[in-house]
């Protein structure tokens, strides 16, 4: 009769260093995904404190604003969104404006100088101006804005650290006085005005009973993108798929192994 053919050979296996490497790999790589997934847990932790202590600014009772000599200390972590009280009178002819969005939708803010008291100047955000026929409101609404106060001043409102350069994919133009950002520094040089003298803040003022219906002060939005818990999910995600390659990796050289035993 005829004979059968002998069964085939089976796999040899990887070569030992072959092994070793990807064994190496897979270790380097799982310890990357857990470190990231640890460091974004932490960030995590960071952000909720962050955002528990700006909310509790806001809703604290007005300190006076930073002096001169607290300026160079100032920080959008130790200092964004301060509750902030200073006094002093609007410096007329000197307003800028800033492109907004707001749920008004498309328009200004309207950022005025104010000379404080002690002879410094501080940038108010005294709010929101809409585009013409924008935000619900006609052509005259629009352009009535009424001007700033004369006189002594008591502003109330949120401290804001400078934002310097100008919005995405657009730069401010201090010649042409179109700003995308509210840069403290450039648009005070705009109106030559003394950079010792300028603090390198602004402050978004609220909205009190007396205040006009535009500029629409109290409408500055607190709000921090928190995305680090999924981020975390992803990386020990990740770290979990190279413990599963592993396993299968050494499966299946394990499996090759005992095939090839007598």
């Amino acid at each position: 009769g005829t004979q059968s053919p002998p069964p085939p050979p089976s796999s040899p296996g990887q070569p030992p260093w072959v092994l070793a490497m990807f064994s190496t790999l897979l270790a380097v790589a799982f310890v990357g995904f857990v470190s990231l997934g640890v460091w974004q847990v932490q960030r995590m932790g960071w952000k909720r404190d962050l955002i528990a202590r700006v909310d509790a600014r806001v809703h604290a009772a007005p300190v006076p604003a930073p002096a001169r000599a607290q300026w160079p200390a100032i920080t959008e972590v130790s200092d964004g969104y301060r509750h902030v009280s200073v006094a002093g009178r609007f410096m007329p002819g000197m307003e800028s404006r800033a492109q907004a969005v707001t749920e008004l939708g498309a328009g200004y803010w309207s950022l005025v100088p104010l000379r404080t008291d002690p002879g410094d100047i501080v940038l108010i955000n005294r709010g929101f101006v809409p585009v013409v026929g924008k935000a619900g409101v006609d052509a005259n609404a629009a352009n009535s804005a009424v001007p700033p106060p004369q006189g002594r001043v008591i502003v109330n409102g949120l401290l804001r650290v400078s934002e310097p350069g100008g919005g995405f994919l657009r730069h401010n133009d201090p010649a042409r006085q179109r700003w995308y950002s509210r840069d403290v520094a450039a648009i005070a040089q705009s109106h030559g005005l003394p950079a010792d003298r300028v603090a390198p803040f602004f402050i978004d003022a609220d909205r009190t009973s007396a205040a006009p219906l535009w500029p629409r002060a109290g409408m500055t939005v607190v709000k921090f993108r928190d995305s680090h818990l999924s981020y975390a999910v992803t990386w020990f995600g990740l770290a979990l798929l190279t413990l599963v390659g592993a396993w299968f990796l050494f499966a299946s050289e394990r499996r090759v192994r005992d095939d090839r035993r007598p």
